[in-house]
This record gives C-alpha cells, structure tokens and sequence, in this order.
C-alpha cells in the first residue's frame, strides 16, 4: 500500500490542508477560513480540521489508511492549557498513523530553511518568533505581542506610527507626513479631530494602516522611516531571544522571514539584519516562498522516520502548481 503524509495549517485567517506521496509530490488540497481556537473555538476547529483532511484526501484519491504520518501546526497553540483539547480535535480524525502538533510558526520555519532548523520570524497583523536547533529543540517567544512586550507586526507599527502623530501635536516629537496620511485616511478633518476621533472610536486606523506607513517612509518622511526601523530592531530582538536560548549565536543558520509586512522592503529587513548580526553574524534573511502548510508535510515525514530534506524541493515546486491549477479553476466572483 502507497504511503502519503498529511500536512495541516491552521490560522486564524485561512487553514490549508495538504497530501504528499513518499516522493515529495503534492497529490491532495483542502482549503477553509480560520479554524483557530480563538476565532472560532474548539467546536470550530475540530470542523475545520475535518473538513479540510477529507477534502485533501478526497482530491488525492486515498482514505485513512494510507495516511503514514501527519504534522499539524495550529495557531494560537502556545501554552500547556492548550495541549489537551487540541490532541482532543485532532484525535478526533480517527488518525492511527505517529503525528505531531505545533505552533503553526515552526511550519514556515520547517518550510523556509533548507535543513529544517534556523529561526523563523512572523510579521503579519502582529508578530511571533520561534526557533528550532539541529537537535530538534526549540526556542520561543510568548507570541502574545504588545501584552508582554512583543512588537513588530503591523498592529504595532501603526500604533507607534499614530503616537509618532500625537507627539508631533504635542510638540513633543518632530513633525511628520503621517499626520496628513492619516488624516486623509481616517477621514478626519485636521489634527484634533483625528486624535479624538481615534480615541473615542469614531476613527480606526488597524493593521491596514501599515502600508501607509512605508509609503510616507519612502517619500523621505524621517519620523516614518525612524518607525519602520524601530519595527525592525523589534522584531530582530524577538529571534535574538531565540537565538540564545537554542544557543545558536556561533552557527551559521537561516532566518525565514514570514508575513506580509516584509513586503514594505528593504528599510525594515536592513534594521533587522544589522541587529541579529551583533549577536550571531552567520545568519541569512530569507524572505519564505512556499506556503506553510508544505512545513506541515516535511514535518509529518519526520514523524514516519523519513529525512524529509532531500524532499523539500520536489514538495515545493508541485505544491506550487496544484495551488495555481485551484486558483484557475476557483469561479470569478462578481
């Protein structure tokens, strides 16, 4: 009997589920919404879960059975509580083949680096940083943001960014074409208006904001570009945390950079690499190129007893084009 490997992502945007068979091909998809926990709670994920393993088995053709291992990684999954109802929901599959669950970071770090071990760092709507030595152990951050100090994501940028505006108000700080952008974002009339507004909820400048940020920095705004910076020490002191704790600062190593804010370019990854670099200057930034639900495949390999490096490529490249085949054939929505 053919042996295949299951590969979940669960996010709190989106949730993947992927099959590959022992040579590293993508043969199976399932696509759904958010199923973390904390959107759509343990009910909801469980229904995810199931409802995107049989669409990817059911794409691939093969049941259960066929299954020889399984990763999982699942967002929101940080802390002992957790463990318990999560092995509750995926138990629930009916899985009989060896599995491991994960924060669903260590699936873009799994994906990004070319030897499964390195640091991966996220900077999406906000922020999380984990690590994983060439033992297999692993390092962390909280992955709870500002609420224990943790910034970096687009959530933080635009809050630095809005008091950047209030300080120059205040003249407490320099002045700064944020305070226009914004302004014309919110659509606010001048200045008071828009910190009053922002304060008593009449205004929302969210994480979508962020773009308006690297744009006022790419126009030659300092305050902007002092802002965009601080986003990048910020995050950089994330994975240099972690990097002490798997005791890495010597060893030549990948950092995978996951997330959308990395597309603001150059001026955030730059701040990022000069300040990894004091601690440990054998590491390379790399942007991730491969969705990360191909980590949660490498990972089940692992679990069936397969070196799951010499796999990457091939696993990429056709997960790459089954992805394109559901983009071409998904309707045009009107």
């Amino acid at each position: 009997m053919t042996a295949y490997y299951l590969g979940i992502d669960i996010g709190g945007s989106k949730s993947h589920a992927l099959v590959a068979d022992g040579r590293g091909r993508a043969c199976g998809l399932g696509l759904a919404g958010p199923g973390n926990y904390e959107v759509v709670g343990w009910d909801g994920l469980r229904q995810i879960l199931h409802a995107i393993s049989n669409q990817a088995l059911g794409s691939a053709g093969i049941g259960w059975e066929q299954v020889a291992g399984a990763g999982f990684g699942i967002g929101g999954y940080d802390w002992p509580a957790e463990e318990a109802p999560t092995h509750e929901a995926i138990n629930s599959l009916g899985l009989e083949a060896p599995y491991a669950v994960v924060n669903d970071s260590i699936l873009g770090l799994l994906a990004g680096t070319a030897e499964g071990w390195g640091i991966v760092i996220v900077a999406g709507t906000s922020n999380n940083c984990r690590g994983r030595d060439r033992q297999g152990r692993e390092g962390r951050v909280t992955g709870c943001g500002s609420v224990y100090g943790e910034y970096g994501g687009a959530v933080e940028l635009v809050a630095r960014a809005v008091q950047a505006v209030a300080r120059a108000w205040t003249q407490r700080g320099h002045r700064t074409r944020l305070t226009g952008a914004f302004i014309e974002a919110a659509g606010a009339t001048n200045e008071v208006d828009l910190l009053e507004g922002l304060y008593l909820g009449r205004y929302n400048l969210g994480p979508a904001a962020a773009p308006l940020v690297f744009r006022v920095a790419d126009e030659g705004d300092p305050v902007a570009r002092e802002t965009i910076q601080w986003a990048g020490r910020e995050l950089a002191s994330l994975a240099i945390g972690v990097i002490r704790q798997i005791e890495i600062e010597a060893l030549d190593f990948d950092v995978v950079l996951a997330g959308s804010l990395y597309d603001g370019g150059g001026l955030l990854i730059e701040a990022m690499q000069e300040a990894i670099h004091s601690v440990a200057p054998g590491a390379c930034l790399v942007r991730l190129s491969a969705p990360p639900v191909v980590g949660g495949v490498l990972l089940a390999m692992e679990q069936a007893g397969i070196e799951p490096a010499a796999m990457r490529a091939t696993l990429m490249a056709s997960t790459d084009l089954m992805l394109r085949a559901h983009d071409r054939e998904r309707p045009i929505e009107e």
